[in-house]
């Protein structure tokens, strides 16, 4: 007679040996043959951070970030840490205020209702125009170039006018 795993425990006998027999009898069925992993140790088995690695496993199988497991108040910290690096790819002054102004949004929205932690996170709003000066400061800088030995002659011995200047000449009389 097959076991059925939904089959009732036998009165006077105990959930150990029960088990223990259900497990016996399916290992000479071979329902235990051929599965995924067979033979292969558990990974990080033994470790302290097991459960942490099993999510570090499921993010990136899964595709997600790490940071998204955070609480609120700490997913905002650090954006609010990343920030700078965030408006230097911007392509306008408007979106660098917006994304300042999104950002204080969420954070005011923790504020009110708290998950997580009590971390404080500082209002990126006082910061706008720290923001967009650095925003505009990284429009200011120089493209990162070859070094001089790298270069053709020509680009190194004189740098190409800018378009609008290059537009004006055009128009003058």
């Amino acid at each position: 007679m097959e076991t059925d795993m939904t089959e009732r425990k036998p009165i006077g006998t105990s959930y150990v040996s029960w088990i223990d027999q259900q497990i016996a009898e399916a290992q000479r069925r071979g329902s235990f043959d051929d599965l995924p992993g067979a033979g292969k140790p558990i990974p990080n088995l033994g470790r302290e951070d097991a459960v942490q690695a099993w999510l570090r496993q499921y993010a990136q199988r899964e595709g997600l970030s790490t940071e998204d497991m955070l609480p609120t108040s700490l997913r905002l910290r650090k954006q609010v840490e990343r920030l700078p690096e965030t408006v230097r790819e911007l392509r306008s002054e408007r979106e660098v205020r917006a994304v300042v102004s999104e950002l204080n949004q969420q954070i005011v929205t923790a504020r009110r209702f708290p998950d997580g932690p009590p971390v404080p996170v500082p209002l990126a709003d006082a910061d706008a125009d720290a923001m967009v000066s650095i925003w505009r400061d990284s429009r200011a800088q120089p493209p990162v170039s070859l070094p001089q030995a790298h270069q053709p002659a020509e680009a190194v011995s004189r740098p190409r006018p800018r378009w609008w200047r290059r537009v004006s000449r055009r128009r003058a009389p």
